[in-house]
């Protein structure tokens, strides 16, 4: 084998690796939200996660990948320890797709119809098809699939590149040697577990012992325990990754490896009496790229069904090698590993942005509270809710940053932009929040007393207030249209309603049955309140905004906004009519008050 041979081969892993990078990594974009809604059947049952992990798998091309996202999940408190292994276990299945898809460029047939499934026959077609989507289409979804086609390409490209570089050491004594070794089960599990960790994935490494077997060096004796070794190889990815975790996400990373030492371990002994005893002749043939291929997923398939009884059994052995300790840990609700997964993460950062919600419209609530009723036990609550708002809105934010620095689409990007306007809306709300409450304290500090229609005026607006926060919320937390919509006619009473509220006291002020003190708070509240309001609108704008391609709304949604005279929708008007005559003292609809929800 000349240094020329040795510079091709180089060239050609290097092709086989990126082009394997590349298509997942296409294919992971592409099938985003399908691969949400595969994750998020895996809580169902144990079959069901067993599938999630074979079809995420077999999507992205990489056990490594899933099971890296799967102690993600683990760490972040998305998923349990038992679901978990239910989704490695189906990983180690997924994978081996790779292997029957590279298998394909050892067909070798005089067959026209045969030939054109030959990878070489068809790639250079799929390549153009690729270069042409990829470079033409503005589109981020045909941009992908052109990804794709490249990826698959250049894999294909490189795996027989590899093949005609090492064909040459068919007849090289050493090279024959050097398997001949590897017969030996041991060494031929070491090897194989070497490899893969060292370059992080079976698939791959498997694709190289596919390329190795055309020069006919390689029998089915030295390639199967490599295969075996090879699935403990493939666990570095998860244990390195576990490095810092909590104690469950270290417990995934070590029911991979335990799967693939415990599977790997039995059935090389089950090998090595079958090949001592029984002696098969296929075991000294030389090994094809299909044979290698049926190995693989037979060798993953039996482990699978060797250990998925047992799986109460494993989940007790990790929990033993990793003891529970006395005080609890907490999850990290946005793990960095899904930033590998972008359409992940951002279902991550959507579970934790309306955990802060929550915290922010709850705050908000107990300090409107105070202001009639003040209450010692709500203040120290009101702070502990708008900490944890301030603490998730940093969090979130710094995720986000990062998120956007990998590639991700257009769809995404537009969902990135919409969580940061929302995570500051909710982000002041909270401290509005908080305003409210140094005004509750301050009243009663000063002894500052409302009048009995200024209560009642003012449990008026609360109440407004308070269904736009509920209508604002629905319409983020459950991409609600309908709440949204409703919020912008709320929005728009609820700034009436503060100009008539204001003329009130003005009265009442000029009556002398009102305090300058009074006064003063009083127009502060009702700013407050009104600014709460715009926030609650910026939400619902925000999910608004992803009807936008479909509902073709926002011409008349942002005459909505402007003044009552711009209604023109019947739908919205009913809806601005109904909250008009609930809230609005000064609204006379010479219409029946119609039922909205």
């Amino acid at each position: 084998m000349s240094i020329f041979n040795v510079l091709t081969l180089i060239g050609g892993l290097s092709l086989f690796l990126f082009g394997m990078a590349l298509l997942g990594q296409a294919l992971e974009r592409r099938a985003g939200t399908k691969l949400k809604e595969l994750l998020g059947r895996m809580t169902t049952n144990k079959f069901a996660g067993l599938l999630t992990g074979l079809g995420v798998t077999a999507i992205i091309q990489s056990s490594s990948a899933t099971t890296v996202m799967v102690v993600g999940f683990v760490n972040s408190g998305l998923m349990t320890l038992r679901q978990a292994i239910n989704v490695i276990f189906g990983a180690n299945i997924g994978t081996t797709v790779t292997a029957w898809i590279l298998s394909l460029t050892g067909i070798d047939s005089k067959n026209i119809v045969v030939s054109l499934l030959k990878p070489s026959s068809f790639t250079p077609i799929l390549a153009l098809i690729g270069i042409c989507l990829y470079m033409v289409s503005k589109e981020s979804k045909r941009k992908d699939t052109g990804m794709i086609l490249l990826g698959f390409a250049t894999l294909m490209f490189g795996m027989e590149t590899m093949s005609g570089a090492v064909s040459s050491l068919r007849n090289v004594p050493a090279f024959q040697q050097l398997f001949i070794a590897f017969e030996n089960p041991v060494l031929g599990a070491l090897a194989g577990a070497v490899l893969t960790a060292i370059i992080q994935s079976s698939s791959a490494s498997v694709g190289i012992l596919q390329a190795l077997s055309s020069t006919g060096a390689v029998t089915c004796g030295a390639a199967i325990p490599i295969i075996m070794g090879q699935n403990i190889g493939t666990c570095a990815t998860a244990l390195l990754s576990s490095v810092g975790t909590n104690k469950n996400a270290r417990r995934a990373a070590l029911v991979h490896l335990s799967f693939n030492v415990i599977g790997t371990a039995v059935l090389l002994i089950v090998f090595y009496v079958v090949k001592t005893v029984f002696e098969p002749i296929f075991l000294t043939q030389s090994a094809s790229l299909l044979g290698i291929a049926i190995a693989h997923s037979v060798f993953n398939i039996l482990c699978t069904i060797l250990m998925f009884p047992c799986v109460g059994i494993l989940e007790k052995l990790v929990c033993k090698m990793v003891p529970d300790s006395q005080n609890p840990e907490k999850f990290n609700e946005l793990d960095e590993r899904l930033l590998l997964s972008p359409s992940l993460a951002l279902e991550q950062c959507r579970r934790v942005l309306d955990k802060m919600a929550c915290n922010a419209v709850d705050a908000l609530k107990k300090s409107m509270d105070c202001v009639i009723r003040y209450d010692n036990q709500s203040a120290p609550e009101i702070h502990t809710k708008v900490s944890e708002t301030n603490r998730l809105e940093d969090s979130i934010s710094t995720y986000l940053l990062k998120l956007t620095s990998k590639q991700v689409s257009e769809k995404e990007s537009a969902t990135i932009t919409e969580y940061m306007k929302i995570l500051g809306d909710y982000k002041h709300i909270a401290r509005h929040a908080e305003h409210i409450l140094t005004l509750s304290e301050e009243m009663k500090e000063k002894k500052i007393v409302f009048t009995g229609q200024a209560i009642a005026q003012y449990r008026k607006m609360t109440s407004a207030v308070e269904e736009i926060l509920n209508l604002s919320y629905n319409s983020f937390s459950k991409n609600d249209y309908t709440s949204a919509r409703k919020t912008e006619a709320l929005h728009l009473i609820i700034n009436q309603l503060r100009d008539i509220l204001r003329t009130y006291h003005f009265i009442r002020l000029q009556k002398g049955i009102c305090s300058i003190g009074a006064m003063s708070v009083w127009a502060e509240l009702l700013l407050i309140l009104q600014r709460v309001s715009d926030h609650c609108s910026n939400v619902s704008w925000c999910v608004l905004n992803t009807f936008d391609n479909i509902m073709k709304i926002h011409g008349k949604q942002r005459l909505f906004r402007d003044s009552e005279e711009n209604i023109s929708d019947e739908n919205y008007k009913q809806v601005y009519e109904y909250f008009a005559e609930k809230y609005d003292p000064e609204y006379q609809s010479s219409k029946t008050k119609i039922q909205v929800l």
